[in-house]
């Protein structure tokens, strides 16, 4: 049994070379997975995504399709923005959608689906000013912004490459759909 679509957006930081592990993760919890990359991120894993599509068993998309070309993927249940970069989160909030994946998170507020976001930034990112005009943009829209430093790790469990925490997130995305079915 399924839990649902999952859309994944990965986005140019160091833990999207590792979007493997948060699909596996989340097939593992019964999510059929499709993943969308921000430009940058598919020109970093060009060489891994037919992997990463095979994987899914979805084509891995990062590009909007023409008009009249049929969509190829499930419309998704829930999104998880994992990593999400100072850049995507800032247009996001503006509701700003340069590329696919700005414009499916945008449009996943309005559809109001289930969403988490992993944010991946610098310190002196996240003290921009914008930054926390910013995360209370998104959090007044229903998304919920996981910080590494908010996650606490059952013991044993191991982060990821840059510190991601994929299983706090995906236990988010239960805990919201929990709340919505429920």
């Amino acid at each position: 049994m399924t839990t649902g679509v999952l859309y994944t957006v990965c986005c140019a930081a160091p833990s999207a070379l590792r979007a493997d592990a948060l699909i596996l993760a989340a097939q593992g919890r019964g999510w059929d997975v499709c993943l969308i990359c921000t430009p940058m991120t598919a020109r970093w894993l060009q060489p891994e995504l037919p992997a990463l599509a095979h994987l899914t068993g979805h084509p891995v998309r990062s590009e909007y399709k023409r008009p009249g070309e049929p969509d190829v993927l499930p419309s998704p249940d829930a999104v998880l923005v994992a990593p999400a970069t100072s850049n995507t989160l800032c247009k996001w909030a503006l509701g700003i959608s340069d590329n696919l994946a700005l414009g499916l998170i945008t449009e996943a507020i309005g559809l109001r689906l289930p969403l988490v976001a992993l944010p991946s930034l610098s310190e002196a990112q996240a003290a921009h000013p914008a930054f926390s005009r910013t995360c209370e943009s998104l959090r007044s829209a229903g998304v919920s912004l996981l910080f590494s430093q908010d996650i606490s790790a059952p013991a044993g469990a191991e982060a990821d490459a840059d510190g991601v925490r994929w299983e706090a997130a995906l236990d988010e995305l239960d805990r919201q759909l929990a709340t919505c079915r429920g």
